[in-house]
């Protein structure tokens, strides 16, 4: 990407906040002296503001959400120019700058036309543009497919507490989505179930470590999420995760971690770190020894 063209790229959605403020300029003189901002599952307002303090947390949550995205996005593509994650995540910013305007655009039309504020969209791209962001960030960490070949061990990593974790909630989503009639209510109960879905089915899978002579590759649920070449791993030893970290797959930039406990082994590469998580990492270990051993 031209280097010019970027902090232009990144500095347009800052027309969110001049937009924002000319929103309510033009109609300043129609609107109540009491704002409707807040409001409940039905679409009734249950929370009110005055227009200059409605007008000023507008501004100031968009300001720092812009300030936010800003810094965020230059940061990633500073780290992934050469690959398409810092493309997604301009992407991304605009999305969510554009979602910021159209809730505030909103509050104001309702304000001054009783239209009901329309959250369905909100409810549907915004769970959807995370977990986008998120496959494409994956996959363009993940490395290159090792060559094909048998085997020399398999390992899974998962955790049936974790499941149980994700059920429950899952469950309760579940019942939302079929007790509950409010439409937009029913659709984000379900997006969530979804999103529990693959997080249930993916605790109880686990991670799956396919140990070969060309190295390790990590996956779940068939998605390759990892692979370590053999040249590149340069040691290896049990070691203890520490539950602060979190669970799943964890970590940014050169370290990585796949972990549903808080044992496991280190591996360093030329690329950085990874821990791969398992309640036997003498396993783990031995598989490795087995990868270089087969390696040489």
């Amino acid at each position: 990407m031209n280097r010019k063209l970027w902090p232009w790229l990144v500095g347009l959605p800052w027309i969110a906040l001049p937009a924002i403020a000319l929103r309510y300029w033009l109609v300043w003189d129609q609107l109540p002296v009491r704002l409707a901002t807040h409001f409940d599952i039905n679409g009734r307002p249950n929370g009110w503001m005055s227009r200059e303090v409605s007008l000023g947390f507008a501004l100031g949550v968009t300001a720092f959400l812009l300030v936010t995205f800003t810094i965020v996005t230059y940061v990633m593509h500073r780290q992934h120019a050469a690959d398409s994650f810092s493309w997604a995540m301009l992407g991304f910013f605009y999305l969510m700058t554009g979602v910021i305007y159209y809730v505030n655009s909103s509050v104001v039309d309702n304000n001054l036309t009783g239209r009901p504020v329309e959250v369905t969209p909100v409810l549907i791209l915004t769970p959807l543009a995370v977990l986008a962001l998120v496959a494409i960030y994956l996959g363009t960490r993940r490395g290159k497919s090792l060559p094909s070949g048998p085997p020399i061990a398999e390992e899974i990593h998962a955790s049936r507490l974790w499941t149980l974790v994700f059920a429950v909630p899952l469950a309760l989503e579940l019942g939302i989505f079929v007790t509950v009639p409010v439409s937009s209510v029913r659709l984000a109960a379900g997006l969530l179930s979804l999103l529990f879905v693959v997080f249930t089915a993916a605790t109880w899978s686990g991670f799956q470590y396919r140990f070969t002579p060309a190295g390790v590759e990590i996956s779940t649920l068939g998605f390759r999420l990892r692979s370590i070449p053999a040249v590149q791993i340069q040691g290896y030893e049990a070691g203890r995760w520490n539950l602060l970290r979190g669970y799943g797959i964890r970590g940014i930039g050169n370290c990585r971690a796949y972990v549903w406990g808080n044992k496991g082994v280190r591996i360093k590469t030329t690329n950085g770190e990874v821990f791969l998580g398992h309640s036997e990492p003498e396993r783990i270990v031995r598989d490795l020894d087995a990868v270089r051993q087969f390696g040489h």
